[in-house]
């Protein structure tokens, strides 16, 4: 195992494969850098060095209950990137991993990021609120709060068939994916995961999107039932200097995995433009 002590003494764990450009990708909530399996093996096959790591609280990373924050998860981003002396890199982040994304290319990247992808990303903000009406109403985060407190080895499992579109009608439901949402997630520190919650639907990136001059790729299927694409893509592509927007008729909030030929085909061609 490869970690990497924090300055808090937090333990991140990562993985560092491959010899080539860089690419490093950043896991949604609450789950761990395997799930970027099929992403990884397709670009260490076309030639890149591809860096995961699981978030504070998350996967094989330190269980520790401090600092579940998106300017926290930056921040140790940061200090992975710095380690390693990663330089020209594309930061892909998926969901909360997108925020992460986000901040972290305004704020702490100092020069060393070339792109960034944002898949099925939390930007701008979720929560609905005065200044945003149409976002997602706060009763349904205290549930998944709730939830996450006294009945995450359910939920955990339950909460795959929105993810993933498998109920929608005529899904192809694939057990061995539910069981392996289900498996990192409860790798995982319950306290981590329910703070996140908070970090994924409050932080407002709006500035940092503003902000960003580099290119940036965002992806985002129009069937996403985890966070819905009209208060979310829709309106980073536009805060965006320098974005780019695909959407996908009928993908899922879990499209790197059920949909990765075609993620993985449009990552590569933004990153080789």
């Amino acid at each position: 195992m490869s970690t990497l002590t924090l300055k808090d003494g937090t333990e991140i764990f990562y993985k560092d494969q491959g010899q080539g450009p860089v690419l490093m990708f950043h896991h949604g909530w609450p789950l761990s850098s395997d799930d970027w399996d099929a992403q990884v093996i397709f670009f260490l096959q076309k030639g890149y060095r591809v860096v995961t790591h699981d978030r504070r609280g998350h996967g094989r990373s330190s269980q520790n209950i401090y600092n579940h924050t998106i300017e926290q998860y930056a921040s140790d981003a940061a200090e992975l990137v710095e380690f390693l002396d990663l330089k020209d890199v594309v930061h892909i982040g998926h969901s909360t991993g997108g925020g992460e994304v986000i901040r972290y290319v305004n704020k702490y990247s100092n020069g060393r990021a070339k792109k960034a992808v944002l898949i099925s990303a939390i930007p701008p903000v979720m929560v609905k609120s005065e200044n945003n009406p149409d976002g997602v109403p706060m009763e349904v985060f205290d549930n998944i709060r709730e939830q996450t407190m006294n009945n995450r080895n359910q939920f955990y499992y339950d909460l795959t068939f929105p993810f993933y579109g498998y109920n929608r009608e005529g899904a192809d439901v694939k057990d061995g994916v539910q069981r392996n949402w289900w498996r990192q997630g409860l790798m995982g520190g319950i306290v981590a995961h329910y703070d996140g919650i908070k970090a994924f639907s409050e932080t407002d990136l709006t500035e940092d999107l503003k902000a960003v001059d580099i290119p940036v790729l965002v992806l985002h299927g129009e069937d996403d039932q985890i966070v819905p694409i009209e208060n979310s893509a829709i309106k980073s592509a536009k805060l965006l200097k320098n974005g780019k927007l695909i959407t996908y008729p009928g993908f899922p909030h879990g499209m790197p995995t059920t949909e990765h030929p075609t993620i993985n085909k449009d990552i590569l061609a933004f990153i080789t433009e």
